[in-house]
């Protein structure tokens, strides 16, 4: 059977104790965001996207479903208005909740940016979660944090429902006059032909895709909540052991050979573009399903191919394998992204994975 290397477990951090002993986590993680003093809160204007939480409610009633499609652009930039604004980041301790940390600081340097790891916060617990949630007000919540190692949910599917559901619905209810965004995944899709768009419509085939599906519509309920769907991130996590590019070069450095799927394919992109656009979307009010990932559709192998080519010191072993000796759960072969609809927002073509890692060559 063909070594398979997954995504990165911790790639949007880690929330409850029983998850940590899950993915192996055996120490707690520390937000490098939040070392020291946090900025002092300043001034920032309120946006119908980005208000002041428990104004401008919407109205009570049966939730509405938002169309793939929605976008808001509202005239009023959120960096223009005077009111203190504070940010959650849940999953700071992950791949993308730890790049989102100092560039929500950098770009919204008058709010109050909190990452939260599980140390601070457990995300599990509704009533602690509640009750922060009342005392700091958040007008934004970046929710990175999941359970989203796939074996570890197909074999714990209750608590990959609690986490990545449960937590979800809870962060969706107590948002509700607030902005909601929620990072989703490519896997949703069943692969049969890649190339997908917001208005496919979802057929996930494994317990990890299934809860994001329930909780992208627990979250597009709210027309001011974001839901963004990304990829195979690129980078690296406090721990060292969370992203893919990370997993293959502990692989390579213990002299492993991995045999890498041909007739899979992804769209990778590096976490910090992840959260650069994610930014940029919130910044322009956007709402509603985006797809945020590399331009490039690439195969297992392929990929494997450019970090041996980055990493020669740790000589890498690599050989091509199929999908079809793959005996574990279903597979999706092909589910690359298409991302138009968020690049028209942001007025630029997110990167080529290959093209990203050369012009960042000095980043190990």
């Amino acid at each position: 059977m063909p070594q398979v290397w997954e995504c990165g477990g911790g790639v949007f951090g880690a929330t409850a104790l029983a998850w940590k002993k899950a993915v192996g986590v055996s120490r707690s993680l520390t937000c490098l965001g939040c070392h020291g003093k946090a900025a002092a809160p300043q001034n920032l204007p309120t946006s119908p996207g980005f208000g002041p939480a428990g104004r401008r409610r919407t109205a009570q009633g049966a939730p509405r479903k938002v169309s793939p499609d929605a976008v808001t652009n509202h005239d009023e930039s959120m960096m223009e208005s005077n009111t203190q604004s504070t940010i959650w980041i849940t999953g700071a301790g992950g791949l993308i909740g730890n790049e989102l940390v100092p560039l929500t600081r950098a770009r919204f340097p008058g709010a109050r940016v909190i990452g939260l790891t599980r140390a601070m916060l457990d995300l599990a617990d509704a009533r602690t979660v509640r009750d922060r949630f009342a005392a700091e007000r958040p007008n934004l919540i970046l929710h990175c944090a999941a359970i989203s190692r796939s074996p570890v949910c197909q074999a714990q599917p209750d608590l990959a429902r609690q986490i990545n559901v449960g937590v979800t619905r809870l962060l969706a209810e107590l948002s509700d006059a607030a902005t909601l965004v929620l990072f989703s995944t490519d896997l949703v899709f069943d692969g049969r032909r890649g190339g997908y768009t917001e208005r496919d419509e979802p057929n996930p085939l494994m317990v990890y895709a299934e809860t994001k599906v329930d909780a992208e519509r627990i979250v597009l309920t709210n027309p001011r909540h974001l839901v963004v769907r990304t990829s195979l991130n690129y980078g690296h996590s406090l721990t060292g052991d969370r992203s893919f590019n990370e997993e293959i070069l502990q692989a390579w450095r213990a002299g492993r050979t991995l045999r890498l799927f041909t007739d899979e394919f992804r769209a990778p992109l590096a976490a910090v573009e992840t959260a650069r656009a994610v930014l940029d979307l919130v910044a322009a009010s956007a709402t509603g399903l985006f797809h945020v990932a590399g331009r490039e559709r690439l195969s297992r192998f392929q990929i494997g191919e450019l970090l041996a080519a980055r990493h020669p010191e740790v000589h890498p072993k690599l050989e091509p394998a199929s999908t079809k000796e793959f005996a574990g759960a279903p597979r999706p072969p092909d589910v690359t992204l298409n991302c138009a609809k968020a690049e028209a927002i942001l007025r630029r073509p997110l990167p080529a994975f290959s093209e990203w890692l050369q012009a960042n060559a000095a980043v190990a």
